[in-house]
């Protein structure tokens, strides 16, 4: 199983390398791939040294799996290459995510679409990702007819500058802004570039996407994206109107019994999902569960994840995992 990794020294390509370790998947050759400047470069891979190599060079050695982190414009370009040469592409970017003729996996909802011909599969978006694993089950039970999302999202997802950016403020270092305004102590509300709509364009990711996962083009989603200054972790307000009348006991218990989540509901002891919990874990935490009294068959419910994880790298690696267990690799 040769595996590269497109973007292996970014904050989510190192997740991935990590994560691929970690869950031991059956590498029996790593290629490490990032931009010119970190070529010949070294990183560490269960204990041994690789060679960072190009692009070129990756697409040349024909691997069975490349993990794309290296954003939209590196992925149009060369996914289709990698494929060509028969290689199955996981890309975490939004390149292809609303592409017709591409499929967009979470693996513990809709895996079970993919064949031996996708050669080129997407990653959903992190706050997409954590917000469907919730979603999905009590779709299928009580059916979704409108969300209403509000986000608190990690500096991480922007990127080890944002990182930089956050603590340098914090020392009162002066150095390179990742964000127009100070992210130290601030709350910023905006997530990408503005669209015509007055929408950004992470909110619309999440409108789209949601649909689009879970199969369903009626579902009504509005949202805000908003940047908060934290490190390992987006979290969600989730306002759910469901077609059908529901139980809370029930969606407890639904919640509780679906793999991938954690649910963390115990007012009297103050226990709900916060991203100190969900650092470094792989499962989606969901909690603060209580009926909208404003409106009939409307739930709130409050969404955490470890957005480089479950959000980017764990999902990739999920779905590289799925597609070996169904021989869908050839």
């Amino acid at each position: 199983m040769k595996v590269a990794v497109v973007g292996a020294t970014g904050l989510v390509g190192s997740k991935m390398l990590q994560v691929l370790e970690e869950r031991n998947f059956p590498v029996t050759e790593l290629l490490p791939i990032a931009s010119h400047k970190s070529v010949g470069k070294e990183i560490t891979f269960k204990g041994k040294n690789y060679t960072i190599i190009s692009i070129e060079d990756g697409v040349a050695a024909k691997p069975s799996i490349a993990i794309f982190s290296a954003g939209g414009s590196t992925s149009l370009e060369w996914a289709p290459q990698f494929a060509a040469v028969g290689t199955v592409v996981i890309d975490n970017s939004s390149a292809w995510r609303m592409d017709t003729t591409k499929k967009l996996i979470v693996p513990e909802i809709n895996a079970n679409i993919l064949t031996k011909e996708d050669k080129i599969i997407a990653n959903p978006n992190c706050s997409t990702i954590q917000m469907v694993m919730a979603l999905y089950p009590l779709h299928k039970k009580y059916t979704i007819k409108r969300v209403v999302v509000s986000t608190y999202q990690s500096v991480t997802g922007t990127g080890k500058n944002a990182v930089d950016q956050l603590f340098n403020e914090r020392k009162g270092i002066q150095g390179e802004m990742a964000y127009k305004y100070k992210i130290d102590l601030n709350v910023i509300p905006q997530i990408d570039v503005f669209l015509e709509n007055g929408y950004t364009k992470e909110e619309m990711k999440m409108v789209k996407e949601t649909c689009k996962i879970l199969n369903d083009d009626s579902i009504k989603v509005t949202a805000t994206t908003v940047r908060i200054p934290v490190v390992g972790g987006h979290s969600e307000s989730v306002n759910v109107e469901f077609e059908n009348e529901f139980d809370l006991n029930e969606v407890k218990e639904i919640l509780a019994i679906t793999k991938g989540i954690i649910l963390q509901n115990d007012d009297a002891s103050q226990l709900y999902p916060m991203p100190i919990f969900a650092h470094e874990k792989d499962e989606v935490f969901v909690g603060r569960l209580r009926r909208d009294e404003t409106q009939h068959k409307t739930l709130n419910m409050w969404i955490v994840s470890d957005n480089l994880r479950k959000g980017a790298a764990t999902n990739a690696i999920q779905i590289a995992e799925f597609l070996v267990s169904k021989n869908l690799i050839s």
